[in-house]
C-alpha cells in the first residue's frame, strides 16, 4: 500500500441511524486523517472516504472496535470510487433511496452522562424530564418514517433554540444530529392535569406530582411508550384503590424502585439479575421477594415474585428522586385493552382510574409496553417482548420472502421478515376487543411503513375465528398460509438458534386448535419448517364449559379424576371440594357424559390447572397461568420422589401419554396427607422423566439429537431447567428461547419462517 490517494466506498447496515454513528464517523475519519462524506440513507449509513489505503483500512477495522454503543452492525459493503478530491470530511443530507432496510434503535434509558447534566444545578438542563443525547432516549416510539431525520418523528412540532441548534450542528459535540435534542426553552413541557384533564397551575407539575402520590392520590404518568399508572407501593390503601378502578383483581403490578440498593431492600437479586435490571433495555425483572418489606402485599398477592425495573426515562429518575422506597408502575389501561399513549385519549379512558395525570406535549407515535424477563436456566428469558428490544430483528440462517404473520389471539405480536432479518413486534395483548384489534391493524401499517416491507405472503393461525385470522383472510391480494400453533411454537425456538434441520419438538402450553379439530398443548412433534408429526401427546379429557374450564381450574381437575377413575370419587375428603360441592360435581360429570360444550384437550396447561386445583391451591384464576404459577412456586425444593408413569413403546404413532397413573397417584398423596408442596414437586419431577424418556425413545428411532422447547409451560422455571438438564445429560442438544417469549408472543415468529418453508416447498414442488 502506499500514500497515493484512493477512494472506497462503504454502505453500513444495521442500527446505525439515531446512535451517534455519523458524528463517529466523522471523527473516526478525522483520526485517520481521511476525506469525504457520510450520509444517512433509507439503507443505512453510505461514507465516501479518499485518501491512503491504509488509513482507510485502519478506518474499517476500526468500525466494529470503537463503535457507539446503541450502534449494531450487520453488514458493511465496500466498493472502489472515484476520487472526487474531497478537501474535509463532512456531514450532509440524508438520503432517500430505493431501498430501504435500515435498522432502528429501540427506545433506551437515559445514559449517566445526561443524568449528570440533568441533577447539575449550575446545567441549563437542570431538571428537565427530556434530557437526552446520541447515546440515550427515545426512537422507536417518536419515529414515524425513515430515513430517521427529526422531521420524520414527534420532534418535529419543535423548533431547537440558538443553544441546542448550535449543539446539533457541532460534530464534536454528544447531542450532535440527536433528533429528539430539546431544552426547557424549545423542547416539550410537562404539565399536571386533573381528572377531568383540566391543566392546574402548579410552579412545578413533577414535585406536585410527587406530593399527590405521597398523599395517596393515582396519578397517570405519561412517559416513552405509553401512560403508566403510579401509585406509592408502600400505601396499602393507594395500591388496593387502583386495583379496584383497573378492574385487576390478582395480577401482580409493576414496581419502580431508585436504584439497585433499593430493589435489594425489597427482593433478592443474583448478579444475573443485576446485569438484567441494569441493562440499557431496563426491562421489568421478575425477583423473588424478601419475606419482610415495606411493600404493600396487594402489590403481588399470593405471589413469592416482584416484577421490578429501574428509572429508564428522565421523568422517571425525577420521580425516583423523590425517596419513595417504590413506586408501583403499571399500564395503563382497563383489563385487556392497549395502553394509552395519547394525552386527550388518556383522560378519557383513565379519567374514571387516575386522580390526577402528569402529561407532556411530545406525542407518543407508538405504543411500547415495558418489557418484562426473568433469568432461568441460565439465560435472560423474555416473557413479555417490548420496550427496548423492539425492533431489533431477529436474524434467520436463512433468507425468506417477505412474509407478514399475524400471530395468535392471546400476547399477540406481528411479525416481517426482510431477507434474514425477522422484525417481532412490540407486545400487542389479547386481540379481545375493538381497541386491541385497532392497535394490531396499527402496529402492522406502522411496521410496514417504517420497514418499507410489502408482504407478498401472509401468515395465521389455524383457528378460523382468532381476529388475527380473520384479518389475514381479508388480505384478498396476498396468498394466505395457516399454521398450526404448536408447529409455530416449535418453528419459532428452531428460528431464533437457526437450526433447519428436524427437531424433537416438545410444544407445551394451554391452548392450540389441532387440525383434528381439538385442543392441543402436551405436544412432541418431529418437526421442521416445512412440516411436523404428531410423534406424541398426551391423553386427551373433556374442557366442560370450553372457555370456562381456562377460569375455573377445579372443572380440569373434575374432568382429570373422571378420566382416571372412570367417575368422579367422593370429593369430601380432598382439597378440590372447596371449590366444587356434589351438586356442581354432577352437572359437570353430565356435562362431560353427554358431549356438551366439553371439547377434548391435551394441553399440559389445563393439567397443571387440574393439579393445582385438586391439591387445594386455586379454584378460579384472576388471570391466565395464575393457577400454574402457584403450583410452581409451593414445590418442595428438597422432595427427589415422583410417580410411575408407563407407556406403551410399541403402539402405533403417535403415541398417547396416560396421565390417569399421575391423577391418581396426586390423590393417593392427598388421602395420605402429604402436603401440597410434595405433591407439587413430585408431579414436577414425573414430568420432566417422563418427557426425557419419551425424547430418548424418540431420538433412537428417528436419530434426531436435538431438542426443541416452547410453549408457555416452558416459563416454569422448575419444569425448563430440570428438563433442560434430564435431556442434556440424555445427551441432546436443548434448543430453548432467548431472543422471543416461549409463550405466544413469539408465535408470529415461528409462523412467518413455517409460511416461508411451505412457500418453497410449493414452488420447488
Amino acid at each position: 500500500m502506499t500514500d497515493q490517494p484512493t477512494a472506497t466506498r462503504l454502505s453500513i447496515n444495521g442500527i446505525v441511524q439515531g446512535v451517534g454513528f455519523r458524528p463517529f464517523l466523522y471523527q473516526l475519519a478525522r483520526q485517520h486523517g481521511l476525506n469525504g462524506e457520510v450520509a444517512n440513507t433509507a439503507s443505512g449509513v453510505g461514507v465516501v472516504l479518499e485518501g491512503p489505503a491504509l488509513s482507510i483500512e485502519r478506518f474499517v477495522d476500526d468500525l466494529s472496535v470503537k463503535k457507539p454503543p446503541l450502534a449494531v452492525i450487520v453488514e458493511v459493503t465496500r466498493t472502489p470510487a472515484p476520487l472526487h478530491g474531497f478537501i474535509t470530511f463532512s456531514i450532509v443530507k440524508s438520503r432517500a433511496d430505493a431501498t430501504r432496510a435500515t435498522l432502528i434503535s429501540p427506545d433506551v434509558m437515559v445514559c449517566d452522562d445526561c443524568l449528570a447534566e440533568m441533577r447539575d444545578p449550575a446545567d441549563r438542563r437542570f431538571g428537565y424530564p427530556f434530557i437526552n443525547c446520541t447515546n440515550c432516549g427515545p426512537r422507536y416510539t417518536i419515529i414515524d418514517d425513515i430515513p430517521y431525520d427529526r422531521p420524520k418523528t414527534s420532534m418535529r412540532h419543535f423548533t431547537m433554540c440558538a443553544a441546542c441548534q448550535a449543539e446539533y450542528d457541532d460534530p464534536a459535540n454528544r447531542r450532535f444530529h440527536a433528533q429528539p435534542n430539546a431544552c426547557p426553552v424549545c423542547g416539550p413541557r410537562v404539565s399536571l392535569c386533573d381528572a377531568k384533564g383540566r391543566g392546574l397551575a402548579v410552579d412545578d407539575p413533577i414535585a406536585e406530582a410527587i406530593r399527590r402520590i405521597r398523599q395517596g392520590h393515582i396519578v397517570a404518568v405519561k412517559g416513552l411508550g405509553g401512560f403508566h399508572l403510579a401509585v406509592d407501593a408502600t400505601n396499602a390503601e393507594a395500591v388496593t384503590r387502583l386495583r379496584r378502578r383497573k378492574h385487576r383483581e390478582e395480577k401482580p403490578f409493576a414496581l419502580m424502585c431508585h436504584d439497585l440498593d433499593a430493589v435489594r431492600a425489597i427482593a433478592r437479586v443474583a448478579p444475573e439479575e443485576d446485569h438484567l435490571l441494569l441493562s440499557i433495555q431496563r426491562p421489568i425483572v421478575l425477583l423473588r421477594k424478601r419475606a419482610e418489606t415495606a411493600i404493600a402485599t396487594g402489590v403481588a398477592p399470593g405471589n413469592p415474585w416482584f416484577g421490578i425495573m429501574l428509572p429508564y426515562a428522565p421523568l422517571h429518575h425525577l420521580l425516583m428522586d423523590a425517596g419513595f422506597v417504590a413506586l408501583v408502575m403499571t399500564s395503563a389501561n382497563l383489563r385487556d385493552e392497549p395502553i394509552a399513549i395519547d394525552n386527550v385519549e388518556a383522560f378519557a379512558r383513565l379519567g374514571d382510574i387516575a386522580d390526577d395525570f402528569l402529561v407532556h406535549d411530545r406525542d407518543i407515535i407508538l405504543r411500547s409496553d415495558d418489557s418484562i424477563v426473568r433469568h432461568s436456566a441460565g439465560q435472560r428469558r423474555p416473557i413479555r417482548r417490548s420496550r427496548g428490544y423492539v425492533p431489533v430483528p431477529v436474524f434467520l440462517k436463512h433468507a425468506v420472502p417477505s412474509v407478514l404473520a399475524c400471530g395468535a389471539e392471546l400476547k399477540n405480536t406481528i411479525c416481517l421478515t426482510r431477507g434474514r432479518q425477522a422484525f417481532v413486534s412490540q407486545h400487542i395483548g389479547d386481540l379481545e376487543n375493538r381497541a386491541a384489534e385497532e392497535f394490531f391493524r396499527l402496529t402492522i401499517d406502522h411496521l410496514k411503513r417504517i420497514l418499507d416491507i410489502t408482504p407478498e405472503f401472509v401468515a395465521c393461525d389455524l383457528h378460523p375465528d382468532y381476529l388475527s385470522t380473520r384479518y389475514a383472510r381479508t388480505l384478498r391480494d396476498i396468498p394466505v398460509v395457516a399454521v398450526q400453533h404448536h408447529h409455530a411454537h416449535i418453528a419459532a425456538c428452531m428460528a431464533e438458534n437457526q437450526i433447519d434441520a428436524p427437531v424433537i419438538g416438545l410444544a407445551f402450553d394451554g391452548t392450540g386448535l389441532g387440525p383434528d379439530g381439538s385442543i392441543w398443548g402436551g405436544e412432541i412433534l418431529v418437526a421442521d419448517y416445512a412440516g411436523y408429526t404428531r410423534a406424541a401427546y398426551l391423553q386427551p379429557v373433556p374442557m366442560p364449559g370450553g372457555a370456562a374450564a381456562i377460569r375455573d381450574p377445579w372443572r380440569m381437575a373434575l374432568a382429570h379424576l373422571r378420566s382416571a377413575f372412570g367417575d368422579v370419587p367422593d370429593l369430601a375428603d380432598l382439597p378440590v371440594v372447596r371449590f366444587a360441592d356434589a351438586g356442581q360435581a354432577q352437572v359437570i360429570l353430565q356435562m362431560m357424559e353427554r358431549g356438551v360444550n366439553s371439547p377434548f384437550t391435551s394441553s399440559l396447561g389445563r393439567l397443571f390447572d387440574a393439579v393445582a386445583a385438586l391439591v387445594g391451591l386455586r379454584g378460579r384464576v384472576a388471570f391466565e397461568g395464575q393457577a400454574a404459577m402457584e403450583l410452581e412456586a409451593i414445590a418442595d425444593d428438597h422432595e427427589t420422589g415422583r410417580y410411575a408413569v408407563t407407556w406403551d413403546a410399541h403402539a402405533d404413532d403417535p403415541l398417547v401419554i396416560p396421565t390417569a397413573p399421575m391423577i391418581q397417584a396426586v390423590v393417593d398423596d392427598l388421602r395420605a396427607k402429604r402436603s401440597p408442596a410434595v405433591i407439587s414437586a413430585r408431579f414436577h419431577h414425573t414430568l420432566i422423566a417422563l418427557f426425557d424418556e419419551l425424547c430418548r425413545h424418540l431420538g433412537a428411532r428417528t436419530g434426531i439429537r436435538q431438542v426443541a422447547l416452547s410453549g408457555g409451560v416452558f416459563q416454569n422455571c422448575r419444569m425448563l431447567e430440570g428438563l433442560s438438564l434430564a435431556l442434556q445429560k440424555s445427551g441432546f442438544e436443548v434448543l430453548t428461547h432467548r431472543l422471543v417469549p416461549a409463550n405466544d408472543g413469539g408465535l408470529s415468529l415461528g409462523q412467518a419462517v413455517v409460511a416461508a418453508a411451505q412457500i418453497a416447498t410449493r414452488i420447488s414442488g
